[in-house]
């Protein structure tokens, strides 16, 4: 099924070290002072052999990425931390998904969730988590995510309403 919004907004593709100024910008304008990660940790993270990343750019600009990573079920990055591969990667940990103000409420997001998820399944990777933040368990709850039993100590990076939620992926 063709994606209707790919020739209007453009293609989605790996993040890379030239996106990371683009990022940034995208981040700030979507997250407040409390979470903002820096240069360095995103030039690190996309160096990473475990980044699995992606950018949906279009109109000159960043307008949405998906910051990831392959890793364990009950790891999580904590609030500027490096993305760690791990041999034995199970798991699609989503870290951070943000769309630029100015283009929310057009599928952005969905599009670089369903490209994750295909890369998810290429790979034979069954279950994904990630760490909601600043209100957003209801949007993850229609993704399919759910609060995992076990809470692991590094939410403590990403403040008082940080939850650990995880889903299995469709094969």
């Amino acid at each position: 099924m063709p994606d209707a919004l790919a020739g209007l907004r453009g293609p989605i593709a790996p993040l890379t070290g030239v996106d990371v100024a683009a990022l940034l910008q995208v981040q700030a304008a979507c997250y407040g002072d409390a979470l903002l990660e820096g240069a360095a940790v995103y030039a690190r993270r996309l160096a990473s052999p475990a980044h699995c990343g992606l950018g949906l750019h279009a109109e000159g600009r960043l307008l949405a990425y998906l910051a990831a990573y392959w890793s364990v079920r009950g790891a999580v990055t904590p609030l500027h931390g490096d993305f760690a591969p791990h041999a034995d990667a199970d798991t699609l940990y989503l870290h951070d998904l943000a769309v630029r103000p100015d283009h929310a409420g057009q599928g952005l997001g969905q599009r670089l969730l369903g490209a994750a998820w295909h890369q998810a399944r290429v790979r034979g990777v069954r279950h994904a988590a990630l760490v909601s933040v600043q209100g957003t368990r209801g949007f993850w709850r229609r993704q399919g995510f759910a609060p995992a039993a076990a809470q692991p100590p590094a939410l403590a990076s990403y403040g008082a309403d940080a939850l650990y939620m995880t889903r299995t992926l469709d094969g």
